[in-house]
C-alpha cells in the first residue's frame, strides 16, 4: 500500500448530511484516521434522509462517508462528553458542521477544546458564518442558492426561478472547509500552533461569483455568462448541443461556417460587433435554433469543432457515468458493503502520483467502531462495557 498524504493525521468528526462529510471523506481518502460522532440509533442525517432498502446504510449515505470510523455517543451525557474530551485530546482535527452556537452549547466549542488540546485545528462549516442577522439559520444548500443572488441569476428572466438540482452549495462550501484544515495543518507543522477554521455557505456562493460581483460593484451591471449571445443549448433531432461561441477572434465567423448558414453573420451590420450581438441576442440565438433542429447531435458536434468551437452532448448522468473518459480518469469504484452489499459510488477527484486516495475502510455502519476507538484511547472492555450499559454509547 503507498503511504497517504495525510497519514498520522486523525480527525474527530461531527459532521452530517453532505457539506462536511464531502470535506472528511476526502481527507480520509488521503490517509486521515477519521473517527465519526453519531447519534446513538439513528446516526448522521443522511442515513435517513432517504427511503431505500439498505435502511441506514443507503447509498446517499454511503457516497460521503467511507474511509471512517463510526461511534455513537451521547454527547448530552457527562460521561459521552468525557469520552469526547479524550478523544480529542489525540486528535489533529475536529470538524463540524452544525448552526452556529451548537459546538458550543455541547461544551465542545472552541476555547473548550483547545484547553485540553492547544494544537488542535478546530474547524466549522455554517450556513452564514457565526455574527450577523442570518447566523442562527439553518445552513441548507437550497436557501444558501436563494440568499447568495445564485437562484436570481439564469439566462433570461422570463424564464421561472428554480432550484439548482445538483448540491451546489454543500459540496462548494465542504471543499473550502477542507483547504482550510489542510492550510492550518501547514502552519501547524512550521509553529505547532492550532486555530480556528470556519467556512460558511453564504460566502462559498457568493465567492463563487466573484467575476459576477466584481463588474456589479464597479461597473453597475450584470454580467451573465449564460446570456452571451453565441452560447447556449440547442435542441438536436436527438438531443441537444451545448455551444459556448467565445475565446476566438470572431467566432460567429466560424460558427455561420458549422452551421451551414450560407453566410458570414459577422458582416450583418447589426451583428458585426459584440455588443451588437448582445443587443440582437434573441435574433442570433433563433438563427442558431433553427439549424441545430435539422440534424443530429453527432453531426453538429463534429462541424463545430472542425472549426475549434467550443461545444459539449449534453449528456444525463447515466450517459456520463458509462462514458469511457469516466473509465480512464478512475472516477468510478467498487466496494464491498458488510450490510450493503456491492456499492458503486465515485472516486476522489484529486489525483496524487506519489500519495493517491485509496478505499482503506467501506463506509461504516452505525456504531460499528465504538469499542475499537475508545480501547485505542485506554478504554478497558468492562469501561466500554459500562458506558454501553448506560446508554452513553449507542
Amino acid at each position: 500500500m503507498n503511504a497517504h498524504a495525510l497519514d498520522g493525521v486523525t480527525v474527530v468528526d461531527f459532521t452530517q448530511v453532505y457539506m462536511g462529510p464531502s470535506c472528511t471523506q476526502l481527507l480520509g481518502d488521503f490517509g486521515a484516521d477519521v473517527i465519526k460522532v453519531e447519534r446513538p440509533g439513528s446516526g448522521d442525517l443522511s442515513r435517513t434522509s432517504i427511503v431505500d432498502d439498505a435502511g441506514l446504510d443507503n447509498p446517499v449515505f454511503l457516497s460521503i462517508n467511507r474511509n471512517k470510523r463510526s461511534i455513537t455517543v451521547n454527547t448530552r451525557a457527562e460521561q459521552g462528553k468525557q469520552v469526547i474530551l479524550d478523544l480529542v485530546r489525540d486528535a489533529d482535527v475536529v470538524v463540524s458542521n452544525f448552526r452556529s452556537g451548537v459546538m458550543e452549547r455541547l461544551g465542545f466549542g472552541y476555547e473548550a477544546l483547545c484547553s485540553v488540546n492547544p494544537s488542535l485545528i478546530w474547524a466549522s462549516g455554517t450556513g452564514f458564518g457565526t455574527d450577523g442577522p442570518y447566523k442562527h439559520k439553518g445552513g441548507q444548500d437550497v436557501l444558501a442558492q436563494a440568499y447568495s443572488g445564485v437562484m436570481w441569476r439564469r439566462e433570461s428572466e422570463d424564464l421561472p426561478l428554480s432550484v439548482y438540482p445538483t448540491t451546489l452549495c454543500d459540496y462548494t462550501t465542504g471543499m473550502h472547509l477542507m483547504q482550510g484544515i489542510l492550510l492550518a495543518l501547514l502552519h501547524r507543522a512550521r509553529t505547532g500552533e492550532g486555530q480556528k477554521v470556519e467556512v460558511a455557505m453564504y460566502d462559498s456562493m457568493l465567492h463563487m461569483q466573484m467575476q459576477e460581483a466584481s463588474m456589479q460593484l464597479n461597473r453597475g451591471h450584470e454580467i451573465n455568462w449564460a446570456a452571451m449571445p453565441l452560447s447556449g443549448v440547442f435542441t438536436t433531432t436527438d438531443g441537444a448541443v451545448c455551444m459556448v461561441g467565445a475565446f476566438k477572434q470572431n467566432p460567429l465567423r466560424d460558427i455561420s461556417v458549422a452551421l451551414e448558414i450560407g453566410e458570414d453573420l459577422s458582416l450583418r451590420p447589426e451583428f458585426a460587433t459584440q455588443t451588437s450581438q448582445i443587443a440582437h441576442r434573441p435574433e442570433l440565438q433563433a438563427i442558431f435554433r433553427e439549424r441545430f433542429a435539422l440534424n443530429s447531435t453527432e453531426y453538429w458536434v463534429k462541424r463545430l469543432e472542425e472549426q475549434d468551437l467550443l461545444c459539449a452532448p449534453v449528456r444525463t448522468l447515466v450517459e456520463a457515468l458509462a462514458d469511457e473518459q469516466t473509465a480512464v480518469n478512475e472516477m468510478l469504484l467498487r466496494m464491498e458493503h458488510p450490510h450493503a452489499g456491492t456499492v458503486q459510488t465515485l472516486n476522489a477527484p484529486i489525483h496524487l502520483s506519489g500519495t493517491p486516495a485509496q478505499v482503506r475502510r467501506v463506509p461504516p455502519m452505525l456504531g460499528q467502531h465504538n469499542e475499537q476507538v475508545l480501547t485505542e484511547h485506554g478504554y478497558d472492555a468492562a469501561r466500554v462495557a459500562g458506558l454501553r450499559a448506560e446508554g452513553v454509547l449507542g
